[in-house]
């Protein structure tokens, strides 16, 4: 029987309520719905008082959270979609991210956030906001592309004293699927090699692994052999998994989903050409979705975003210096 990427979600936080008592958690219509994808469907019967409808308000969310945290809690927040936690951001990068800093005291909560586009979700539940995130002192952003890493990444999200940044992909929710829910177990912080090869590095990220990975097959045809990188976590980023790749291959492309304004990619890119500009034989470059809103139009949305094929375009180029 395949399990999924929700069910990873979903079994994960099941072993966190079961197995730590200081677990909660919150969010709108997470109780009484299961929430908006089911990620906690059941959960609030098998354990009644800790799994808990918030009002729809995302600041009051977090400030909740932050002061349970306070208080010896390690609470998980649901926010509906990734976008809507801009509401709540002056709590998680001005309260959260720097209450360490100021008194000593750890933070431990999970912001969980349903990311990226999915056909017809439109400008408003579509974004990819891993890089803002990132860009605090403080925060820890993980972005598990696969199920093993839904499932190992949250548990080990929530045993951190740090606020993380949760950045599960809903494209892939249901759409992928594993044999086993546990697999491969690698820490928080670790990149890996989800495809080797010798003629180009691709790292990517969350949903568009997969794509650089179809990508990768169809360039195989043509005798190429493309090595595919997936950060899992973009703060702190694996700079020495990176550098170590680009050093077998000498060429490097960048793949994200977010808008091309700064980002993942462009630190990516920035380290490498700082820390690695020696192991490079072309310039190096990076793919993101376009600087537009999210259309709702499927079409639309599918030359919005980077595909298989744009990759493909775009490692052909830089192969071709």
């Amino acid at each position: 029987m395949s399990v999924t990427y929700i069910d990873a979600i979903h079994e994960a936080q099941d072993h966190l309520l079961r197995d730590n008592s200081s677990v909660f958690i919150y969010g709108q219509d997470v109780a009484s719905f299961g929430g908006a994808f089911k990620a906690t469907k059941g959960l609030s019967e098998k354990y009644p008082g800790r799994v808990l409808d918030s009002p729809i308000s995302e600041d009051a969310m977090i400030g909740l959270a932050v002061g349970a945290a306070i208080e010896g809690c390690r609470p998980i927040i649901e926010m509906q979609f990734a976008d809507f936690s801009s509401v709540a951001f002056n709590q998680i990068v001005n309260q959260a991210a720097t209450h360490y800093y100021r008194t000593g005291v750890p933070i431990p909560i999970t912001v969980r956030l349903p990311s990226g586009g999915t056909a017809g979700s439109g400008p408003f539940h579509s974004q990819s906001m891993e890089g803002i995130y990132a860009q605090y002192p403080g925060t820890i952003v993980v972005t598990p592309a696969t199920v093993a890493d839904a499932y190992h990444m949250l548990v080990d999200s929530v045993a951190l004293d740090d606020p993380v940044i949760f950045c599960e992909h809903k494209f892939l929710y249901r759409w992928l699927k594993a044999d086993s829910i546990r697999g491969e177990h690698l820490p928080i912080g670790q990149a890996s090699i989800i495809r080797p090869g010798k003629h180009a590095t691709v790292v990517a990220y969350s949903a568009m692994v997969h794509e650089a990975v179809r990508a990768a097959d169809r360039l195989k045809e043509d005798g190429w052999e493309i090595e595919v990188v997936d950060l899992r976590t973009v703060k702190p980023i694996d700079m020495d998994t990176v550098l170590a790749s680009v050093a077998r291959t000498g060429r490097l492309l960048a793949v994200g989903e977010a808008f091309p304004w700064g980002g993942v990619t462009a630190e990516v890119i920035s380290r490498v050409v700082a820390e690695g500009f020696h192991l490079l034989d072309a310039a190096p470059q990076r793919l993101n979705s376009r600087d537009t809103p999210v259309p709702y139009h499927p079409k639309l949305w599918a030359a919005h975003r980077p595909t298989p094929e744009s990759i493909c375009e775009a490692l052909r180029k830089l192969l071709s210096f």
